[in-house]
């Protein structure tokens, strides 16, 4: 049975399943770009130099996203991730700005100045003078 227009029921089946498999294909294509991505990252800072050089503190900044999640039976999740960042400049005049954790973040002061120890885009530990 035809319900208007060009197309039956039939058709629909028929393109569900393709139509499926593509956006499948797309967030699976997604995931391993990131994955890839991050692996990457992580290999890039273990091979690394560890320097330590004198610095001082200039910006600190937090990036907070949030997540939202329904699952279908009508209850929400939402969930929040912190991420905390400093920016040192270096007696070059370079900026550049690492991924800190909660804790290293709450003990650093804009204006600090000290030994920072770094691999890559990690820090390794900030030693004030």
């Amino acid at each position: 049975m035809n319900y208007g227009g060009g197309f039956g029921v039939n058709f629909m089946f028929d393109v569900f399943p393709f139509i499926f498999m593509i956006v499948f294909l797309i967030i699976l294509c997604v995931v391993i770009i990131n994955l890839v991505r991050g692996v990457g990252i992580w290999n890039k800072n273990n091979h690394a130099p560890v320097l330590t050089v004198e610095a001082a503190v200039v910006a600190k900044r937090i990036s907070v996203r949030h997540h939202h999640n329904n699952t279908g039976d009508s209850i929400n999740h939402t969930s929040n991730s912190t991420f905390y960042y400093a920016t040192f400049q270096v007696d070059s005049g370079d900026r550049f700005e690492l991924a800190v954790s909660g804790s290293d973040y709450g003990m650093l002061v804009e204006g600090d100045k000290g030994k920072l120890t770094f691999q890559g885009t990690r820090l390794k530990e900030f030693k004030r003078n």
